[in-house]
């Protein structure tokens, strides 16, 4: 169990191929119990697939730590167990089921009797799910399908997040709709690695970052600070 402000997540010269093309090449991330460390950079840098070698979905070489322990042996579903949910860049739902049904699955590994509380927790934080609990999920808007993939990673009860690109596609006020749950999150004590391409909106919500280029760490330091970068607002801020 990691203490506040200790790395719940340690990745460790990490290395992820494509056939022959190496995306990710001596990567290293830690991300502090209780905090949110956001990933930058432009398209085809790497941090979806940072977050997949994290979640075990791509083979990787390198040393992946979570609660000080290893998960160089530990499958997908064994991560899934140990508190780490992820929140795919393409939300991934089931779109010819109920989001009720969609939620239920996120909590496939755990007993009934022990996730019901959770289903009216993630209805309180997303009271617009609770009115659409019977809808189908291919029905529902683009921010309604990012509010349930996150509902449905948190009915895991995860420790450790992973939200890759949640802002994609969405218009502003439902980004700053997104983001905001996002923050409530933390305050509930959940540890979250964030990937986002918008910099500006993810910078003012972590508290720090690593910018990835062509598959490496570029830059890294707390948010605050990488925000008032000036090489870095030129590139990646739109200044």
């Amino acid at each position: 169990m990691s203490a506040p402000g200790e790395a719940l997540l340690d990745v460790r010269d990490l290395h992820t191929r494509y056939g022959r093309v190496e995306a990710l090449t001596g990567v290293s991330v830690q991300v502090p119990q209780g905090q949110i460390v956001s990933v930058i950079g432009a398209n085809g840098a790497g941090k979806t697939t940072l977050m997949n070698s994290v979640m075990g979905v791509l083979p990787a070489q390198g040393e992946i730590t979570y609660g000080g322990e290893s998960l160089r042996s530990v499958p997908l579903e064994g991560r899934v167990a140990r508190g780490i949910s992820l929140v795919p860049e393409r939300r991934d739902l089931f779109a010819s089921m109920t989001v009720q049904d969609n939620l239920q699955l996120g909590a496939y590994l755990r007993r009934r009797q022990a996730w019901r509380a959770d289903l009216d927790t993630v209805y309180e934080r997303f009271p617009r799910l609770l009115e659409r609990r019977t809808q189908l999920a291919g029905t529902l808007s683009g921010g309604e399908q990012q509010m349930l993939a996150i509902g449905r990673a948190l009915m895991a009860r995860p420790r450790l997040l992973l939200l890759d690109e949640p802002s994609l596609g969405l218009a502003p006020l439902i980004v700053r709709d997104i983001l905001r749950i996002v923050q409530g999150l933390k305050a509930d004590g959940v540890t979250i690695l964030l990937v986002e391409q918008n910099a500006r909106a993810s910078l003012a919500i972590s508290d720090h970052a690593y910018v990835l280029e062509t598959g490496q760490v570029k830059l890294s330091g707390p948010a605050a600070t990488l925000a008032r970068d000036e090489s870095l607002t030129a590139s990646y801020l739109g200044a």
